[in-house]
């Protein structure tokens, strides 16, 4: 037996009279105490930072698996360029668009509307069979999202995406675009936590217009060189004019040396 000076977890100095073994199991559980203290054990960690991305996350919300930024590049670097298929799938013209396509050895990023996707799964399917990439592009396709309730925003997105999942089998879609480009930091943030890029685009085709297909073949010529992600549709009216400008402006850009790719993640 003797007395022993030993520091409480309080900081105090505690005189007891204990045997070297009662001295280990006091220090013990002081230890112990001291480290529940000084440690939260249970607190989630914290996300690791996503390189490139300048958006600051709401850290109320999930975190993003992706960049939410909204992307635009090509993964092709400087001279690539990504064809990006709207609105569909359409079983008139998305077999058209698929085979124009797949003359010109080009894969292609197809941002395709839930309920589409639910009533054609064949066409969702056949798109994955032949390489090109799925985007969400929400339920109903209501280019005044950003105006709405982040409840409405989060289920058109995630009621789309599942849609989508389902139609073709299994394979999630990569990317969000929002209609119209109605992107908030909210949707950019739930599109991200779930592995989609928020996706933009440079050159509008403006086929949604119907302007004759020599129009839309000047918009992307001339508009090119603002930008890699040009924007088309296969669905949403008579598609025969976008059909045509693809035929006519894939081999183009190849001959002013472009490669195809799909936008950056």
């Amino acid at each position: 037996m003797g007395r022993h000076r030993i520091m409480g977890a309080n900081g105090r100095v505690l005189i007891a009279a204990v045997g070297v073994a009662g001295v280990a199991a006091l220090a013990a559980v002081w230890t112990a105490q001291a480290g529940s203290v000084e440690t939260e054990p249970n607190a989630a960690p914290k996300p690791k930072p996503i390189v490139g991305q300048t958006s600051k996350p709401d850290p109320e919300l999930p975190d993003p698996v992706v960049n939410m930024d909204i992307a635009h590049a090509s993964d092709k670097g400087s001279k690539g360029v990504n064809i990006t298929i709207d609105d569909g799938p359409d079983p008139t013209w998305t077999p058209q668009v698929l085979q124009v396509l797949k003359a010109n050895g080009v894969k292609a990023t197809f941002c395709m509307v839930g309920p589409q996707a639910q009533a054609h799964p064949d066409l969702v399917k056949a798109v994955v069979a032949a390489g090109h990439r799925l985007c969400d592009h929400s339920v109903s396709h209501d280019t005044t999202m950003a105006t709405k309730s982040r409840a409405y925003q989060s289920k058109e997105i995630l009621d789309a995406r599942r849609m989508i999942i389902k139609a073709s089998g299994g394979v999630k879609p990569l990317y969000y675009r929002a209609p119209g480009g109605a992107f908030t930091p909210y949707s950019r943030q739930i599109a991200a936590s779930q592995g989609m890029r928020p996706l933009g685009w440079n050159v509008d085709s403006k086929d949604f217009k119907q302007p004759g297909a020599a129009a839309m073949v000047n918009t992307v010529k001339n508009e090119i060189s603002s930008g890699p992600t040009v924007l088309f549709h296969d669905a949403g009216g008579d598609r025969g004019q976008t059909v045509e400008a693809l035929r006519q402006v894939l081999p183009w850009l190849k001959q002013q040396g472009y490669s195809f790719g799909f936008p950056v993640r």
